[in-house]
Order: C-alpha cells, then structure tokens, then sequence
C-alpha cells in the first residue's frame, strides 16, 4: 500500500500535522485500523515540539465521516470473531483522548458527520463546518443507541436538543450545528482550501489556539440564517421533556398548535420506525449522562456495547438496512409497550 492509498494520510506543513480520513468511496466510515493510525500519530504529535497544531479533515467531497464501518462489525460478530468488543474499547480511548489533547486540533468538517465522525470531531477544540455540512446521530435507525461519547455531548446541548436528536437519529443542517453548539465556525466550503494556505504562511509566533481562531474568524461566522431550531425549540421543549418515551410519542400525538402540528406528526412517525429497544435504551443514557463525566460517559456506553451485539437490534437493524437491505427490520421487541422499565434497567446494572 502506498502512503496516497493509506486509510488515513499523515503530513506536517509548516508544524502543522495533517490527518486526512481516506476512505472517500466509503463515505470514510472509520475501521480499527484507521482508529489505530489516529491514536498513535496523535500521541506522536503531542511529544513533538515541532508540531504546534493538528488538523483533521477528510478526503472526498460527500462525507467527513459518515459513522463507523458497522457492516464489517456486523460480519465479525457474525463469523464468531471479537472485532466489535475491540472496536468500540480502541474507537472510544481516541475519541477521549481527543477530548483531552493536549494541543490545539481543528476539525475541518464538509459533507456527512454521523455517528462515530461526530465522536472524532465533537472532542475537537475547534469545529468547522461548511454550509455543505449535515451532522447526526443516527443509530437508533439501525437498532443502535448513539455512542462515541453521545451520551455526554447530546444531553448538554441547550435544552432537549440533544434528546430530540438521540431519539430521532434525525440529521441536522449547518445553521442547526452552529445554534445548537455541535460546531464553531462555518466556513463555505470553496474558502477550506483558502484556509490551509493561510494555515501554510502562519508564524506562529501568536499562540496557535489564538492564530486559529483569528483565521476562523476572518474567514468564518459563527451563526446562520433560517436555524429550524430556533423556530422549533419551545416544542421540542416541551415534547422530549418527559420521562419515557410513550410519554414523549403522546405528547408529539396531542400537538395541536398550527405551526408545529405538521413537524409533530413526521416526527412521531420517525419515532414509530425506530427499534422500541433502542429507543428505551437511548433516553435512559442521555439522562444519566447529564451527570455523569466524559470517562464515566463513555464507560457506560461501553457497558452497553458488550450486551448489545446478543441482546440488543444492532444485528437485526443492520441486516435490515445495511445487508438484505429490505428495510424491514423485525425489533425484538416490535412495540414500545413492551420495553419495560426493568428491561432497560437490565442493560445498566452494573455500570
């Protein structure tokens, strides 16, 4: 394999240390070994004084990253193997890792950011999209509940944001991620590479967290126009502001205000799609995570993780959307109804 076929370039231009994604024909859905290569350029990186600042990006116009390859974890827990149980430990310690690193890292976002593309970027001290950008958590979709630090990150969003979009799995425009904090700068998509020859003259000689931020703001704004949050957020207030999810469904059915009736109605019928387990599962860990700490976060996420290839929908949700591909899946258990309080009580003993 040559460096230019690598499933993630390594660089340094002007100490600044480049980390290209490289999986463009996959939407640069991260494997273990792309995992690998980012954690351990990223320790190198931040024992090199020649290295002042780290940025992050991905090859490909349609995705930074559009979440975890899960067909191939799908495969392995299939064949027997382990490849799941060590995915998650190894993709969890980077994403951590990048919460706490030590210099200042940009993520320089364009296309989709789903899934683990948004545990990559959400550590980031700085998070640039472009109006190109549409970010989510979609894993409730695929029988899943949104991992990769989610349960810290969702449920600090303003207000219940982040409720609305763990249960949803709903994507969200760029306007969206500036208001609800999942980002810090747009800049249009035809000014990143105006950003990297910027980044190519800098003298570094102000301290790199302020030289970024002064690039980002002379090339960059920190709200959009026409953010469907703003219109929305009093009924996403007071729609996911309940305790359990037949809670939630009955309140979205009983919206009866003119301007919010329609996005109501799509929303409940979202909700209805998704697998009633995941469902369960995702509200419980949002409203634990509100109080819980980063490593605390990601070691009840990994909790879960290790009973939800047996007991959880992953499998089913994956055949179901990803393999068969017959958008059919078959949630064990079919109605919400079902998901008991001591079933999903069940999944967290022993965090």
């Amino acid at each position: 394999m040559t460096q230019a076929e690598a499933p993630v370039l390594i660089e340094v231009r002007n100490r600044v240390g480049y980390l290209t994604l490289n999986r463009p024909a996959g939407l640069n859905a991260v494997t273990l070994p792309m995992v690998r290569s980012l954690h351990r350029q990223l320790q190198d990186w931040a024992d090199d004084q020649d290295v002042v600042a780290v940025v992050l990006r991905a090859a490909g116009e349609k995705a930074f990253c559009a979440g975890g390859d899960i067909r191939s974890l799908y495969d392995s827990y299939q064949n027997g193997e382990d490849l799941h149980r060590v995915f998650f430990e190894e993709e969890y310690a980077l994403d951590q890792y990048i919460h706490a690193y030590s210099k200042p890292l940009l993520a320089l976002m364009n296309g989709f950011v789903l899934g683990g593309g948004m545990g990559l970027v959400q550590g980031a001290s700085l998070r640039v999209i472009s109006e190109r950008t549409r970010m989510g958590m979609p894993e409730v979709g695929i029988g899943y509940f949104p991992d990769v630090g989610g349960s810290y990150f969702l449920p600090r969003l303003p207000g219940n944001l982040g409720i609305y979009m763990g249960l949803t799995g709903n994507h969200i425009d760029s306007a969206d991620a500036l208001y609800a904090g999942l980002a810090d700068y747009c800049v249009r998509h035809e000014r990143f590479a105006e950003l990297e020859q910027a980044l190519d003259r800098q003298d570094w000689s102000t301290p790199p967290v302020q030289a970024l931020t002064n690039l980002l703001v002379s090339l960059g704004c920190t709200e959009l126009p026409d953010a469907s949050f703003k219109g929305l957020f009093p009924a996403i207030e007071k729609h996911f502001g309940h305790d359990d999810v037949a809670a939630i469904r009955d309140s979205l059915a009983s919206e009866n205000r003119p301007e919010y009736r329609d996005w109501a109605a799509e929303t409940l019928k979202i909700i209805d799609s998704r697998s009633p387990l995941s469902l369960g599962i995702t509200l419980e860990m949002l409203r634990r995570g509100r109080a819980l700490s980063l490593a605390d976060c990601f070691r009840m996420e990994l909790h879960l993780d290790r009973q939800w290839f047996d007991q959880g929908d992953i499998i089913e949700g994956v055949r179901a959307l990803i393999v068969d591909k017959d958008k059919n899946p078959r949630w064990n258990p079919p109605t919400l109804s079902e998901v008991t309080p001591q079933r999903v009580a069940d999944f967290f003993a022993g965090v």
